[in-house]
């Protein structure tokens, strides 16, 4: 085998291609041995700058100064639109008294935002790019489903009826037919905005990694950085699908009584990318548990931990004090539940607010800078666990009085958006009675429910549709699913 050619041969010399290489050519980007040295500089060109190979590409290779021809521009100055100077320009009358700034300083300001960017493109932008046309091809996969059920019963009242209305059923489902087409343009449409989208990000990563590869300043400095172009995220789409309404018998106005289709109705959601927020990507899990902290929390049992930040948590255990504590073990604050009772749940909103369930009141509350407010007061239903979603909102699952019902209530601040109980056939989702249920929301937006009286973890959308239930592995043998 050709040692030159052996993909586990070690580097060799650019010059010669024999010789192992010893130094590198930070300016030409050449690898050089001992001997081709000298022959690679005997040109006379004075910008060669040779470094040992292990500190190649380290040399940043700064303009030449337009006046003064035979430096470098190592300064900016800041009073003339950060325009390349070299020494001899600061010194000058033109320069005098001007502030400046050293271009290594800007270069390595700018690179660390370049690879900050590359970073919130890779894990941020981009997959949240991928989360909406992902939601697109799930609505365009469930498309066909949701019509079906729509012809399905049309195909069920008109069995129902005599044979002269069959012109009348054929009629409505062209109808429907057009709207379903409708439908797919509008959500394919959308679809190929986002994808183009995507693929700008791409080639953004590309022109990127040209810039991170190589030590030129002029093409790092005048980058133009992209996350605001791309954190302008497009509306959410939000189509619902039409719905049949039957109507009794009646021959006279056969086609006006059979039943209406709703119009195609389109929705655009507003559609918010917050580059603050914590990365949500999927993580590497850890062949081995590491341990970061160990917190002597002084509670008898402990409850619940919910993340602050990297630095902090919150935790409550069998007492009415919530604790703030530091990696370090450090208590930072506490917070009193004013009914003297432990909190039933607690969470933190994405501005780093804690909120936690006061069972005795029936309220969620909200701490705001020390200070408690109440946010939410049930009638008639019992706080119990709660989260908040990716965009902002709280999720309480509560119980009835007589705890024979569960439900599920979305929340903007204090304002009652949505509410889950039932499925499509009016059965309800969640077991009745006060056995835990702790709710949580997923990276694909579904609610999970995990009801222990049920032994299921209850998964629905975001639109409260039933999705599944998990139970466990059939194969496992055990009294208890979960």
């Amino acid at each position: 085998m050709d040692p030159r050619s052996s993909a586990q041969d070690v580097h060799r010399c650019d010059l010669c291609e024999t010789a192992i290489v010893h130094s590198y050519c930070d300016f030409c980007h050449v690898n050089l041995c001992k001997f081709c040295i000298a022959d690679h500089i005997s040109d006379g060109y004075d910008k060669h700058k040779i470094v040992p190979f292990q500190e190649r590409r380290s040399t940043l290779i700064y303009p030449k100064c337009a006046t003064h021809s035979h430096k470098n521009c190592d300064w900016q100055c800041k009073n003339c639109n950060d325009i390349f100077v070299c020494s001899s320009c600061t010194a000058s009358e033109k320069h005098r008294g001007h502030i400046f700034v050293e271009v290594s300083e800007v270069y390595t300001t700018k690179k660390n935002a370049i690879a900050d960017e590359a970073n919130k493109l890779e894990n941020l932008i981009s997959p949240t790019y991928d989360e909406i046309a992902l939601d697109l091809e799930n609505q365009l996969a469930n498309l066909d489903g949701g019509y079906e059920k729509l012809t399905t019963a049309m195909s069920k009242q008109g069995e129902q009826w005599h044979r002269e209305i069959d012109i009348v059923i054929n009629k409505m489902k062209t109808e429907i037919s057009e709207i379903k087409i409708k439908h797919r343009d509008i959500l394919q449409k959308h679809l190929d905005e986002i994808k183009q989208i995507q693929a700008l990000i791409k080639q953004t990563l590309v022109a990127i990694e040209e810039i991170k590869k190589f030590t030129e300043v002029s093409p790092t400095i005048e980058y133009s950085s992209k996350i605001r172009e791309f954190s302008k995220l497009p509306p959410k789409v939000k189509i619902t699908l039409p719905t049949f309404i039957p109507k009794p018998l009646d021959h006279e106005k056969l086609y006006n009584l059979f039943g209406q289709i709703t119009p195609l109705s389109t929705a655009t959601e507003e559609n918010v990318l917050s580059l603050n927020k914590p990365n949500t990507s999927v993580r590497e899990l850890l062949d081995e548990p590491e341990l970061v902290a160990t917190i002597q929390t002084g509670y008898e049992k402990l409850r619940s931990v919910t993340y602050l930040n990297e630095d902090c948590v919150w935790i409550f255990g069998s007492t009415k004090d919530i604790k703030c504590f530091n990696m370090k073990g450090a208590l930072l604050h506490t917070v009193s539940n004013k009914s003297k009772q432990r909190p039933n749940d607690i969470a933190v909103d994405r501005d780093g607010n804690l909120l936690f369930i006061d069972g005795k009141s029936g309220t969620v509350n909200k701490v705001n800078n020390g200070q408690t407010e109440e946010l939410i007061r049930l009638r008639g239903w019992g706080p119990c666990y709660l989260c908040v979603t990716s965009n902002g909102d709280l999720l309480v699952i509560m119980y009835s009085i007589d705890t024979t019902q569960f439900k599920v209530v979305r929340y903007s601040g204090s304002t009652e958006k949505q509410t889950i109980q039932f499925d499509d056939e009016g059965k309800p989702l969640y077991s009745g009675n006060k056995r835990i249920k702790y709710i949580t929301e997923n990276r694909n937006h579904d609610i999970c429910v995990a009801d222990s009286e049920a032994n299921a973890v209850v998964v629905v959308n975001q639109d409260g549709k039933l999705r599944w239930r998990y139970i466990g592995h059939p194969s496992v043998t055990k009294k208890k699913p979960i």
